[in-house]
């Protein structure tokens, strides 16, 4: 150490970090004759139990040029931190934390505020969260070499609430029922059979679209759209807004349709009345008290029996069976009731009738065209673009009389249908005015005459006009 008298430790302190990770060398004490060997450095660091991440490049350059570390804290040793096993998570494939409402941006760059409720849907079986375990962790050394020791990851745990159920090995949480994944308190994870409104549907709610039963204790809007695999019941009424339910749909109030309004359900609708609407229902429509200048169709009954129980405009169209208390108007008003096939097929009867008549008409008009080509042909003008053309007639004239062929099939088979309708019927509790069509299977009968307390159905192959008992 040259001939400096005073001992190495007067001229150099090594001190240790809190968590033992590094190792300091500081001059206490400057003295430009100060020389140091790296023998005595490496004597100084044993004396203080440093074994570990020893960085010999710094002890060298403190040997050569002890100067310029004068005032400076020097690290000449660094050990190895632990690293700590990340925690568990559970990973949820459904955004149910997302608190703000924010209308769908479409792909031209408009906004639909209609569509501002994302309902979490899911059916039963179907992957809601997955648990992701917790990491183990690595153990560290300090410059002492002593062991620091690292901590493993927290395990997460699901928070399993009402209708999900989790795999044996607690790594999967699955839906139970069909229906929308929800929170509720302590971060419990449910899916619910139906989705509540508490209020109208309107801009603040949007559309809806659910695999469950939607409740509505409010109005719907115009405009705004439900749509729900299961139920769908309204408090309020509907004004001009779109509903589809693949079970039944009741609605304490009533429809404003504003000719706009369409209304769907696989089973049955139940309201007070219905107005400018139109209205279709695999089994039932039951109406209160009035049903006007609406396009209505069921599988088997159409009924409006109130206390005013008025049906008139419009087309009613049941499978079996519509009662009325009151059947049109002192003014005539035009009221066309259906009865004795299902409404798809005498709709579809229609639209295969008006079909044939557009093929029949290009059938004709192929035709004349073909005679003309093979006048051209007998007279040997016809050149090659015209025989190609005779070609092509003659190919579309043969699909065009198999297409009417199967037409008129499909056709016969729902006119057969529409001759089996003895049980078929329409009753008036109360009055059937002049203006109104009852039409039963293939047979019609216009009203002429108001007549009180009556039915119609089908006797000897005609409509029978019959008392009530």
């Amino acid at each position: 150490m040259g001939d400096l008298a005073m001992p190495l430790s007067y001229y150099l302190d090594l001190t240790l970090s809190d968590d033992k990770l590094t190792a300091y060398l500081q001059f206490m004490n400057c003295d430009d004759k100060f020389a140091v060997t790296k023998e005595q450095l490496d004597e100084l660091i044993k004396s203080h139990h440093i074994v570990h991440g020893i960085d010999e490049d710094k002890l060298l350059a403190i040997v050569r040029d002890p100067k310029s570390f004068f005032f400076t804290k020097t690290a000449i040793a660094t050990g190895q931190p632990p690293a700590h096993g990340q925690d568990g998570q559970i990973r949820l494939l459904f955004d149910l934390d997302g608190q703000s409402k924010r209308p769908l941006e479409m792909e031209d760059g408009k906004v639909d505020y209609k569509e501002v409720t994302a309902i979490n849907n899911v059916r039963k079986g179907q992957l809601i969260a997955e648990r992701i375990p917790a990491g183990k962790g690595t153990d560290g050394r300090a410059v002492t070499g002593e062991t620091i020791f690292a901590k493993d990851g927290k395990e997460a745990r699901f928070k399993p609430g009402k209708n999900v159920v989790s795999d044996p090995d607690q790594l999967a949480l699955y839906a139970a029922i069909d229906g929308m994944v929800t929170k509720t308190d302590r971060e419990k994870i449910n899916v619910f059979p139906i989705f509540e409104v508490n209020g109208d549907v309107d801009y603040n709610i949007g559309n809806i679209d659910f695999v469950g039963s939607v409740v509505i204790r409010g109005s719907v809007l115009p405009g705004f759209r439900i749509k729900a695999a299961g139920d769908i019941r309204i408090t309020g009424n509907v004004d001009g807004a779109d509903l589809e339910a693949g079970g039944s749909i009741e609605i304490t109030v009533g429809i404003l349709g504003h000719n706009k309004a369409i209304i769907r359900a696989g089973k049955r609708v139940k309201c007070s009345f219905i107005q400018d609407a139109t209205v279709e229902a695999g089994e039932e429509v039951l109406v209160g008290q009035s049903i006007m200048h609406c396009q209505i169709r069921a599988g088997k009954l159409v009924a409006c029996k109130g206390t005013k129980g008025l049906i008139v405009g419009g087309m009613i169209q049941a499978g079996e069976c519509v009662i009325g208390r009151t059947i049109g108007n002192s003014m005539s008003t035009a009221t066309v009731i259906e009865v004795g096939v299902l409404p798809e097929l005498r709709n579809e009867l229609q639209q295969l009738r008006t079909n044939l008549k557009t093929l029949i008409e290009n059938f004709d008009k192929t035709e004349k065209a073909l005679v003309l080509l093979d006048q051209l042909a007998a007279a040997g003008q016809l050149g090659p673009d015209k025989v190609a053309m005779r070609i092509k007639l003659n190919h579309t004239k043969k699909q065009v009389m198999e297409e009417i062929s199967s037409l008129k099939e499909r056709a016969l088979e729902i006119e057969k249908s529409l001759e089996d309708s003895e049980r078929a019927k329409v009753e008036v509790i109360s009055s059937v005015y002049s203006g109104t069509k009852i039409v039963l299977g293939r047979y019609t009968k216009f009203i002429k005459d108001t007549s009180q307390r009556v039915k119609f159905q089908l006797v000897d192959g005609d409509i029978a006009m019959l008392p009530i008992q």
